[in-house]
This record gives structure tokens, C-alpha cells and sequence, in this order.
């Protein structure tokens, strides 16, 4: 097999959507979302463009989903080349002293557990040679930002200590710094906010492809 392969966590919608759609001009995208029909709006866009994907609909919370999901990858394709984690659970704004217990428990699970899992399944695939990336959206120790914050800095630290563990041997972890983009996300922790002023998430994918 001579494909280049991506595998896009968090491919419904947003960045992790427009990642897809970019790196389907050069890879076959495998993308992971639990939502079917936004995959499949996705699948559509990059078919429109001559690219291939596979959909894998389900929980990124899910070990044994996951682990069945790589377990595929090495028997179809024997590798990856690129893994980008756009997966997370944006927890309503909340005052620490007032976090929902459900709230925290998804934040944790999505943003920590999830990504401390994935690691240990993804990094075999990735080998060497391979490249992945993480976004941070830093508001750690912000107020009301409590779940989000505390749960996605967590996400970072443990990325940033993968990329330094991996430095010189690889694969290439990187920790990018996306621009503020009109996504839902954003919409929930800014309402009211001039939108215009923001980056497409199409530009911004292909800003930061271009920076690896």
C-alpha cells in the first residue's frame, strides 16, 4: 500500500472537520466522530474533491472501540503517517464551587482519559515517522472555565511530555495554537461575539498544516 494515512479524532465538525477535509488532498482520511451524519456531510465534501476517507463512528471514550479501530489500521494499512486530536468536550462555563458532576466526569474522560489512552494505541502505528498533533486552547485558571480549562491543560501537559519524550527519537508530537475560529464551541464561551472577526477553520487547518 502506498496511501499516506491520517487519522482525524474529532472529524465532525470545526477544526478537526476542516483537518479532515485538507489532509484528504494528500492522505486517506480515517476519520472518528461520534456523530454519523456530520461524518457522512464530511465524507461527501472530500469525495467532491477527489479524496478518500473511511468513517469510524464512535466514542473516542470507548478503549475497546478504539483498540478494535487501530487494530484495523495495522491489518489494512500497517501504519500511520499522521494523527491529529481534535476531540473534545467543552463543558459549560461554570464557577468551580458549582461543577455539575456529569460535566466534569465527560470533561475528564473526553479530554484526559481518552488521550491517555490513545497515546499508548496510536503511538506503534505511528512508528518513528510519523507526526501528531494536539491543539491548545489555553484558559486553564480562568474563571468559570473550570471543567474546560483544568481538564484540556491536563490534555496538553501530557502531549507536551510525549513530544518531549519523543524528541530524538520520534514519532513528532506538536503542540499547535489554533486561532480563534466561529465554532460552536466558541459560540457556547462567547455569545454575542462578532464572528466575523474570526478565522475560518479552513484557513486555519491549512496554517497550520503548513507549519509542519
Amino acid at each position: 500500500m502506498t496511501d499516506r494515512i491520517a487519522l482525524v479524532t474529532g472529524a465532525s465538525r470545526g477544526l478537526g472537520a476542516a483537518l479532515a477535509e485538507a489532509l484528504a488532498d494528500t492522505h486517506h482520511v480515517v476519520a472518528v466522530a461520534r456523530t454519523t451524519g456530520a461524518l457522512e456531510e464530511l465524507d461527501d465534501r472530500i469525495q467532491a474533491k477527489g479524496g478518500k476517507a473511511t468513517l469510524a463512528p464512535m466514542d473516542v471514550t470507548n478503549p475497546d472501540a478504539m483498540a478494535q479501530l487501530c487494530r484495523s489500521i495495522f491489518d489494512r494499512w500497517g501504519r500511520l503517517d499522521i494523527w491529529a486530536h481534535a476531540a473534545v468536550h467543552a463543558a459549560p462555563l461554570s464557577p468551580a464551587m458549582s461543577l455539575d458532576a456529569k460535566d466534569w466526569d465527560r470533561s475528564v474522560a473526553v479530554n484526559v482519559t481518552a488521550t491517555g489512552q490513545l497515546i499508548p494505541f496510536i503511538a506503534p502505528l505511528l512508528g518513528e515517522a510519523g507526526t501528531a498533533l494536539f491543539f491548545e486552547d489555553p484558559h486553564g485558571g480562568e474563571k468559570f472555565f473550570g471543567a474546560y480549562g483544568a481538564t484540556k491543560a491536563a490534555q496538553i501537559a501530557l502531549a507536551r511530555s510525549w513530544a518531549a519524550e519523543s524528541a530524538k527519537h520520534g514519532p513528532k508530537v506538536h503542540v499547535l495554537r489554533p486561532a480563534a475560529m466561529p465554532t460552536a464551541t466558541r459560540a457556547r464561551f462567547f455569545p454575542g461575539e462578532d464572528r466575523s472577526t474570526l478565522a475560518d477553520p479552513r484557513d486555519e487547518a491549512a496554517r497550520l498544516l503548513a507549519t509542519l
